[in-house]
């Protein structure tokens, strides 16, 4: 089996890795677009580049968006994953609709999803690479520890509370940026780790909540968490905390109280490391591809060619691609007017948000 991945590797450097590795030690080749083509590049042109044919064609979120003309017409089975799906979710249900299989990485938007019209949405969150944690033990020097951008709007409570975290107790540097490898390395040296998520979405199962878990450190996070809705127990797996002033007190009281710290610390890593790895999700997927084989799910096979083409511009338009989103608004002149309306202002807004942001820089 080959699978075909729609970017490079290190597009996602915490993702596409993962997968990769994961479905190569199932023996399944993983090949990635390692050139770069046009943006709107029609599918049958990047096949060409591939060593054999694939069977089925993966994309991912990334910082390259390649959204190739035709998926709608390809034989192959098509895949997409949506990351993010609590910002711009109407829009990802959109954009998903050109793909057979859509994995939120969620609990709930698989619903929504489907609710928006695609009937191929499932479940896959986040997961581990178990190569990084299933490792001997290390010295847990940290007493807290910490990973993660401070910067931005949504963020005013980590700028808030993870200072006063370093003020108090003995930590990494928090300020740097981490590898990969690094980042698993300070979570496995620390005792504990506080998550505090986006301020709109603090409920958030990110990343690093399943990599403190199997790092086999102790995890704070909020409540409610979408943790719960995956099976993890409070005070089971993890800790939680309602609101950012009980996070001192807890943190003091875990570091003081070691049975209890390792108990639960230990549980979230067994937890994570028998269900949430990389290779459980890539034979989750398979499983998947195989239960909808010859089915054809992506909702835009059956449109007009106006709302293909208008799911295309709104993609390319909130990537800032704009060359390719124009081109799109040109082609659907006379083949739907409220379409043609929609993309014309999808765009002009791409472009006035453009315009700001350059801006702003110079």
């Amino acid at each position: 089996m080959t699978i075909l991945c729609l970017c490079e590797e290190d597009n996602h450097r915490k993702l596409i890795p993962g997968y990769a590795s994961a479905f190569r030690a199932l023996g399944i080749s993983f090949c990635c677009v390692d050139w770069s083509p046009p943006l709107d590049s029609r599918v049958e042109d990047i096949l060409c580049h591939c060593p054999e044919k694939p069977d089925c064609v993966f994309h991912f979120e990334s910082v390259f968006p390649l959204l190739p003309e035709g998926l709608v017409r390809s034989e192959i089975p098509t895949v997409c994953f949506q990351v993010d799906t609590y910002t711009y979710t109407k829009r990802r249900i959109r954009w998903s609709s050109l793909f057979d299989h859509v994995a939120v990485f969620h609990p709930g938007y698989e619903k929504r999803f489907r609710q928006g019209g695609h009937p191929g949405a499932f479940l896959l969150p986040h997961a581990v690479r178990r190569e990084l944690f299933d490792r001997p033990e290390l010295p847990r020097e940290f007493e807290v520890g910490w990973v993660g951008t401070t910067q931005g709007g949504v963020y005013r409570k980590r700028r808030k509370w993870i200072p006063k975290l370093a003020n108090r107790f003995r930590m990494n540097d928090w300020k740097r940026t981490y590898s990969l490898h690094e980042v698993a390395q300070v979570y496995r040296r620390s005792r504990l780790v506080v998550n505090i998520g986006r301020d709109d979405f603090p409920q958030d199962a990110n990343l690093r909540v399943f990599e403190v878990l199997a790092s086999g450190a102790l995890l704070i996070t909020s409540l409610p968490s979408e943790l719960t809705d995956m099976g993890f127990e409070e005070d089971v797996h993890f800790v939680g905390y309602q609101h950012e002033s009980e996070v001192l007190g807890l943190v003091q009281r875990f570091l003081r109280d070691e049975p209890a710290r390792s108990r639960i610390a230990d549980a979230g890593r067994d937890k994570v490391l028998q269900a949430h790895t990389y290779h459980h999700r890539a034979s989750q997927i398979l499983r998947r591809l195989e239960q909808f084989s010859g089915e054809k799910l992506a909702p835009a096979r059956h449109w007009r060619r106006s709302q293909v083409e208008l799911t295309y511009l709104d993609f390319f338009a909130a990537h800032g691609a704009l060359d390719c989103a124009a081109r799109r608004l040109r082609r659907m002149g006379g083949c739907g007017f409220l379409e043609t309306l929609e993309g014309a202002a999808l765009l002009g807004r791409a472009w006035m948000k453009g315009l700001r942001y350059d801006h702003a820089r110079g």
